[in-house]
């Protein structure tokens, strides 16, 4: 029996170097075929199923759910079959697509009646057993679902009949080929040869009658992702959870793991018996390191001003009665921030020091704009790349489809990092302000709080208005006082004067 190949724990995005193993989707003695989902994991930034590069019969799982893997780590052992027929997909998981010259890619059915079944035929399975073998060296596409790595681009994998090792070619006209006798392990996208479909994409595609042959990728080289296939389903989008509100709800709270134990194991400080341990890790581990890293590091001040967003309000209100569909208050706030850090680019901006210890202030052409939102996992923060480009209707959609995907815990590591100045709409939860910590390597982070009827002076006269207070924090080391607060002023007039200033932004 051949050896059995370790497949290691590999990178998942972002750089971070550990991940918990949240489940097993496979046993030991189980089959399976490259690219089946063995595995779901947990990282700082989200959740993801891991799929196998590697065909054959598990022979060892390298950890038990709740253990905290590190990168590079043993992750599971598949020992290959030694017959070199390739373990198939089951047919359900086939989704055939349209191949580069407009021929649908199909497998033909086993058995005598196949047009290519002659008595030379079975001459080539050792060939075509080789073939198998090499092509499996050269690892799955799809190291993670949604993501490809070297191994699967630039050539793609032919498609083979069950129960054989005799290779087929791709028919010349459409296969009436039936879908239990599909067993295609990889699905071309259109014009993109070589281009890995996951086997979990293609079937949210079939169960929700999503053409595959009809998208246009949004990853590498066209590569058709989870969230292009989410974006076609067009399903029904919550609210943003982090949509200004002037009634406040009541604060989410994250739950957390934690084991009970004995009296006689008692706090040597307090001398009362401890409850429970909670472990560190997960999102809340990463956000931990990031927020102190954040403390230890950046020499950051604090500027608030209270804004009176009545003109706001009923601009959003004269919209709504015009019959027009109208953005979130949030939406409108983004577009002001964009426009800000525009007129004041030292806030969109990074910090980097070199081995030698200099320093330098890197700057970046266009803002994606961190959006901080609460989620039963703890607090993440998606970033809407590109943000200044977007009108408030365009902020507004692509904010609360990142949010409903972060809640759900399918944000991918792209959408998860990647931002250059941070929202955060603290107001929800009920408070005025907050001297937020800046998400490192960020350089600023702005905060909107409760919206609620003040008294304000209007034109000399007392009224109440609806008011809200702004608060930066910024990186003293990229700015003075005068820069934040110039931003923050503008930021403040876009709302308190929407009208006056939307022809220049």
């Amino acid at each position: 029996m051949s050896e059995p190949r370790v497949f290691l724990l590999p990178d998942l995005g972002e750089g971070l170097t550990e991940a918990e193993l949240v489940s097993w989707h496979v046993s030991v003695g189980d089959t399976i075929v490259v690219d089946q989902p063995i595995a779901e994991v947990e990282t700082a930034k989200s959740a993801v199923e891991v799929p196998s590069p590697y065909a054959g019969i598990v022979a060892e799982l390298h950890g038990k759910p709740g253990e905290t893997l590190d990168v590079g780590k043993p992750l599971i052992s598949v020992t290959p079959i030694s017959t070199g027929v390739a373990p198939v997909a089951a047919a359900d998981d086939a989704a055939p697509a349209p191949s580069p010259d407009g021929n649908a890619a199909s497998s033909m059915p086993s058995g005598s009646d196949r047009p290519d079944a002659t008595p030379g035929a079975a001459s080539s399975a050792a060939a075509e057993a080789e073939t198998y073998r090499e092509e499996e060296k050269a690892g799955s596409g799809n190291v993670l679902i949604g993501y490809g790595t070297p191994g699967g681009h630039g050539q793609a994998r032919r498609t083979r009949a069950r129960k054989t090792a005799v290779a087929l070619a791709e028919p010349e006209a459409p296969s009436s080929t039936t879908e239990d006798d599909l067993t295609l392990l990889r699905t071309r996208v259109p014009g993109k040869l070589g281009a890995v479909i996951s086997p979990l994409v293609r079937r949210m595609a079939k169960e929700h009658g999503v053409d595959l042959g009809a998208l246009h990728g949004s990853g590498e080289s066209g590569l058709i992702m989870r969230r292009d296939v989410e974006a076609a389903i067009s399903a029904p989008v919550a609210a943003p959870l982090v949509e200004p509100a002037e009634a406040a709800p009541g604060p989410v709270v994250e739950p957390v793991e934690t084991r009970s134990v004995g009296d006689q194991d008692r706090d040597a400080r307090t001398g009362l018996s401890i409850a429970s341990r909670t472990p560190v890790r997960g999102v809340r581990k990463a956000v931990a390191a990031n927020m102190s890293r954040s403390r230890s590091e950046i020499p950051e001040a604090t500027v608030w001003v209270d804004v009176d967003a009545t003109g706001l309000l009923e601009l959003r209100q004269s919209m709504k009665a015009n019959g027009a569909e109208v953005p979130g208050l949030l939406a409108f706030i983004a577009r002001f921030v964009t426009a800000g850090l525009k007129k004041f680019p030292e806030l969109n901006t990074r910090i980097e020091t070199a081995e030698d210890g200099s320093q330098e202030i890197v700057g970046f052409d266009g803002v994606n704009l961190g959006i901080a939102a609460q989620t039963d996992r703890g607090l993440v923060v998606p970033s809407v790349r590109g943000a200044e480009k977007m009108s408030a209707r365009a902020l507004d959609a692509e904010i609360r489809r990142l949010t409903d995907v972060a809640r759900q815990g399918k944000a991918t590591p792209a959408e998860l990092g990647g931002g250059t100045f941070t929202l955060n709409n603290y107001g929800v939860f009920g408070v005025d302000g907050s001297a937020a910590i800046i998400n490192h390597p960020e350089v600023g982070i702005l905060g909107v709080g409760r919206i609620i009827d003040k008294p304000w002076v209007v034109n000399g006269e007392l009224a109440v208005r609806k008011v809200t207070e702004l608060t930066l924090t910024f990186d003293h080391r990229v700015c003075d006082g005068g820069t934040a607060a110039g931003f923050l002023r503008f930021v403040a007039d876009a709302i308190e004067n929407p009208q006056s200033l939307l022809a220049d932004i």
